[in-house]
């Protein structure tokens, strides 16, 4: 074997690393962002001093490729769309801004590439699943979360206030944990992450650990998320259970699954007020459906609308607020989300659709469809290894649910990240030691 197959460039090295931390560093979610351009920077300069000599040493080439693809399918949606945005500005600077997500895509898949960093990696991040787990258990059993009140403390010392305001605070309606009241995302963020937790537990401790594990992160995924990360989890539980478990015992699961969520609908004002809306889908009224989806059906119609009148290549990435006036189905009538515009379409095919068209979903599917071949292509070895980052990855982008908006800041680099596990993870390095 040759010395560049033999020794990967230190690149690989801090890798793993370094994926963690910008992870870890979610609550500070400025933070977060600026360790990310820094590695991403930092990796791409260090492969133009290799002149990407020695490229399969970090990473086989069909890693490379998949990638490349699935930032092309993500990057080259946004870029089509600004050619006549709404905000022509804004999308301009969200392309420029964006094209980090490349380098970023190849480091993380570098640091998964072979055996002990993906080790590091997903059992990095069980180990941040379970301490944000056991963090927001806390806060529902004292009512503070111990890691945030370190983090907002930390911030009034440095700055002067901390990280929420007082409004924020009086209006957060759930467990918050970690992230605190002023971002309200724990619920999804942990259900898109639980995979990596569930199988670490499995392989760990067996049935008796996945249970364990599996009744923790739910619990607080009742408690602190949306009914969107309720489905996503749920979709977890289903992909994973039935290996850890079998049928018989998942089934037996989500019974019990069903009873605490009813038991969280008596005891939990929160949970109660979710249910009572969900139940409202029954109605025949448009305003009681509206109601049941907390406005989204409004959204929705104003999605569609968007797409209709710019069918090609859409309204613009992050244009939807922009654009939502002149097609708010009900102008004048105050929102069920309360007060201002609604930000961004809530679910991922209508904000693809509405922000970048025809163009845009054409290529989001290709992406998809080249993700699903690569699966199909690999060995059992392969989707073994994968296996963790393909489920996240999927039920994230689970189109038969709502959603974070895919091109902001936060949840964007959150789906880049999961694409970039998975694409490494898969493929990997020729040597995978």
């Amino acid at each position: 074997m040759s010395a560049t197959t033999a020794t990967a460039p230190p690149v690989l090295r801090w890798a793993p690393a370094w994926v963690l931390l910008v992870v870890a560093l979610w609550p500070l979610h400025g933070v977060a962002e600026v360790v990310l351009v820094l590695g991403a920077l930092a990796g791409l300069l260090r492969l133009l001093a290799l002149r990407f000599r020695g490229g399969t040493a970090l990473l086989a080439m069909p890693a490379w490729a998949l990638c490349s693809v699935l930032f092309s399918s993500y990057w080259l949606a946004e870029a089509a769309s600004a050619v006549d945005a709404v905000d022509a500005l804004r999308a301009v600077r969200e392309v420029l801004i964006d094209l980090r997500y490349l380098p970023f895509l190849w480091l993380v898949a570098v640091a998964v590439a072979n055996d002990v960093g993906r080790r590091r990696v997903f059992g990095g991040l069980a180990l941040i699943v379970g301490v944000w787990t056991l963090d927001a258990l806390i806060e529902a059993a004292l009512g503070t979360s111990p890691l945030f009140w370190l983090i907002d403390h930390g911030k009034q010392a440095i700055s002067g206030h901390g990280m929420c305001s007082a409004a924020q605070v009086a209006a957060a309606d759930r467990l918050a944990g970690v992230l605190g009241p002023c971002n309200l995302k724990l619920g999804i963020v942990l259900a898109s992450l639980s995979p990596f937790a569930l199988e670490a537990a499995w392989q760990r401790l067996g049935r008796i650990g996945w249970v364990l594990a599996a009744s923790a992160i739910g619990l607080v995924v009742l408690l602190a998320g949306s009914r969107a990360s309720w489905l996503t989890y749920a979709l977890v539980l289903l992909c994973s259970g039935w290996r850890a478990l079998g049928w018989r015992r998942l089934l037996l699961l989500f019974a019990a699954g069903a009873l605490a969520l009813a038991i969280a609908g008596v005891v939990s004002p929160q949970v109660q007020g979710r249910m009572q809306r969900t139940a409202q889908l029954v109605s025949t009224a448009p305003s009681g459906v509206d109601m049941a989806l907390s406005g989204r059906s409004r959204i929705w119609s104003a999605a569609v609308c968007m797409a209709r009148a710019h069918p090609i290549n859409g309204v613009g990435v992050r244009g939807f607020r922009d654009a939502f006036p002149a097609c708010d189905p009900q102008p004048g009538v105050a929102a069920a989300w309360g007060a201002g515009v609604a930000l961004h379409a809530h679910q991922i095919v209508l904000e693809v659709l509405s922000e970048t068209g025809l163009i845009g979903l054409l290529l989001w599917l290709a992406g998809a469809a080249l993700a699903w071949r690569a699966w199909r292509f690999a060995d059992d070895q392969a989707r073994a290894r994968a296996r963790p980052a393909m489920l996240a990855l999927a039920v994230s982008v689970f189109p038969f649910n709502t959603h974070l908006a895919a091109y902001s800041t936060f949840w964007g680099s959150v789906l880049l990240l999961l694409a970039g596990l998975y694409a490494g993870s898969l493929w990997g390095r020729v040597d995978q030691r």
